[in-house]
């Protein structure tokens, strides 16, 4: 018994024990870590450039970036209005109830067309103010050139004579200006000959005409309605062949526009464009969209476009503007959604460069950061260098 100790003692030795010891604490420790603390990473993140084969090369297609002039474009949304050059509404001119609406909403109409019928006092007041008018006219002419006939001979004085040219004149004016009260009240041209004729005309009813030629858009009268001269809006009449297109401009896109630049607005029917031609282009921001408004002037064939319709525009700059242009087929998203292009290094491999785009003009995109003039990209065969970059 005393053997085996003294054994077991002489294999514990201080020189012996102390790896043994190293030992049995690195294992304490494996032991005491938990499980779930993640290793650490082995590699870094950042994706390593591609290097393919001849053979793969044949399957993609490189474009050299160089400044290239373009013409920008802004896309936006409008709302249709009528051209108000070319629409107007239609007030009574005189009062009086409505008695017959000749036309319906819709309906083409031509300059002077009647409207409505209307009874009015005005209308017949008018035309008896005229011949009143006409009759003292024509009398106090007669007396003018008596006394002026008179005064050769000298049956009256001077003074009574020049008073006779001065009451005819003013009575000829009051006739022309009654004449004018039935013209503002479009009484027809039969009626007026007839009153100067001295013929009997009969009970005249007043007429409301198309003030120009186009169609009714608006009916805002009825049978029997009383109507106010020169207030109650009756008709609106435009000439919807070409209508205008309200534009919403932001701020930042304000400086590529000009006025005289070509529009197209998309009516809705596919593969339609309407042209148009920015006019006018406002001073205010409104100050709800924090948007300017453009002005388009557009056709419009077959009245598509009808009033707070909202449509799609595409404006045109004429102006051109220098800088890198990158085929839209080049371009990839990233994990992040964050745009990138490969690029051909001087090795020959293909590396991943995120880019900052501008606007799309056509099928390519403004790059204004992240490439240099004469670097090539891959424009086909893209997904490809990426799939061989992920393996």
């Amino acid at each position: 018994m005393k053997n085996r100790t003294s054994l077991a003692a002489r294999r514990l030795s201080p020189g012996r024990l102390a790896p043994v010891l190293a030992l049995a604490a690195l294992i304490g420790m494996t032991a005491c870590s938990s499980p779930s603390d993640p290793p650490k990473a082995a590699a870094s993140d950042t994706p390593q450039n591609v290097t393919l084969t001849p053979a793969q090369r044949q399957r993609i297609r490189l474009l050299t970036v160089a400044p290239a002039s373009f013409h920008r474009a802004v896309e936006t949304t409008g709302v249709v209005d009528f051209d108000n050059d070319r629409a107007t509404g239609a007030l009574a001119p005189f009062s009086g109830p409505v008695l017959r609406v000749l036309v319906a909403p819709g309906e083409q109409v031509r300059q002077g067309q009647p409207l409505a019928l209307v009874d009015s006092p005005d209308f017949a007041a008018a035309i008896g103010a005229y011949r009143k008018a006409l009759a003292a006219a024509r009398n106090a002419r007669k007396l003018a050139d008596t006394d002026q006939d008179l005064l050769q001979h000298e049956g009256v004085s001077r003074r009574e004579a020049e008073q006779a040219l001065t009451d005819a004149a003013s009575a000829e004016a009051d006739r022309d200006a009654a004449l004018q009260a039935l013209v503002a009240l479009d009484v027809d041209a039969g009626t007026i000959k007839a009153i100067q004729a001295g013929r009997t005309v009969a009970r005249a009813q007043g007429i409301i005409r198309a003030p120009i030629a186009g169609t009714v858009v608006e009916k805002l009268i009825t049978p029997g309605q009383l109507l106010q001269a020169g207030t109650t809006p009756c008709f609106t009449v435009a000439d919807l062949s070409k209508v205008w297109v309200m534009a919403q401009v932001s701020a930042a896109e304000l400086a590529t526009i000009r006025v005289g630049d070509p529009a197209q607005v998309d009516s809705g029917t596919p593969g339609v464009a309407l042209p148009g031609t920015v006019d006018h282009i406002a001073a205010v921001v409104n100050p709800d969209t924090r948007a300017v408004a453009a002005r388009i002037v557009a056709a419009n064939p077959g009245g598509v476009l009808r009033k707070q319709m909202y449509v799609r525009v595409r404006i045109q700059s004429r102006r051109a503007d220098q800088g890198l242009l990158m085929p839209v087929s080049a371009l990839l998203r990233d994990d992040e959604n964050l745009p990138f292009a490969y690029v051909v290094q001087h090795d020959g491999s293909f590396a991943r460069r995120h880019v900052t785009l501008g606007p799309r003009i056509g099928d390519q995109y403004e790059v204004s950061d992240g490439l240099k003039p004469g670097e090539r990209v891959v424009v086909d065969g893209g997904l490809f260098v990426q799939f061989m970059q992920n393996q």
